[in-house]
């Protein structure tokens, strides 16, 4: 398994993709929050605080995080190289979970340069440092958790796929409606008492918690049955590929 992680972390950023995302993640993000004329721009909006950054983060990600995971095992199988990985002493569990862990540890690193953010609003604020950080520590650790489950339903989205576009493109559908999708219709309240069942299905209830700065066992408990189930249904589809 670290074997496979590292392997998989040299090929984001020994090509320079990794690089090429995050800098390009950090820099969209700068744009929207200081620049832009938008309801997300914090000299706009005249309050130290980072919640419009993770307003926009889920949104970023569920296009980046697909991005990263779509070679996971689309391109293995596109270039033969699957069969080879099934030769190698190694189980299905420790490639998906080696590849799961690149992913995502690369999803985390875009996060990094936020902490620039941060800075220059703590230092901004009026007094300095007036920034509810628990709030913003609180909304980091639900980022992170997050990541996680985009990438497993990334990388489930290409176990599931035969080329890196069609894995692409099932990881932002699959994100979207876990993340936004299932909200939405649950907001219509077509299911009566229902609703509130579907609504907790998706990802946005269960990250809202995070963003006030609540990091409840329960939205915790979620996420990691999220990732563990997309991992395993993943690890079912590539065994079924051996």
């Amino acid at each position: 398994m670290i074997a496979i992680f590292k392997k998989e972390l040299w090929s984001y950023f020994g090509n320079w993709s990794a690089w090429v995302i995050i800098a390009a993640f950090s820099l969209i993000m700068t744009l929207f929050l200081f620049f832009f004329e938008n309801e997300s721009n914090i000299f706009d909006i005249g309050l130290a605080s980072l919640q419009s950054y993770f307003v926009l983060v889920p949104w970023l990600l569920m296009f980046i995080i697909p991005a990263l995971s779509m070679k996971t095992f689309a391109e293995e199988q596109q270039t033969g190289t699957l069969n080879w990985l099934f030769s190698q002493p190694l189980k299905i569990s420790e490639l998906v979970f080696g590849k799961f862990l690149s992913v995502w540890v690369v999803g985390i690193l875009c996060l990094i340069p936020s902490l620039i953010y941060l800075y220059t609003i703590y230092v901004l604020g009026v007094p300095e440092g007036n920034i509810d950080l628990g709030m913003t520590f609180g909304s980091y650790f639900g980022l992170i958790i997050l990541i996680a489950a985009f990438a497993g339903v990334g990388i489930l989205a290409s176990s599931l796929s035969q080329n890196q576009i069609m894995a692409y493109l099932l990881g932002v559908f699959m994100c979207f409606i876990m993340y936004f999708g299932i909200e939405q219709l649950a907001s219509y309240k077509l299911l009566g008492g229902a609703d509130f069942i579907l609504q907790n299905i998706g990802f946005y209830q269960h990250f809202l918690g995070f963003t006030r700065g609540l990091i409840d066992f329960k939205d915790v408990a979620y996420f990691v049955f999220v990732i563990g189930l997309t991992l395993a249904l993943s690890n079912h589809f590539i065994n079924k590929k051996k």
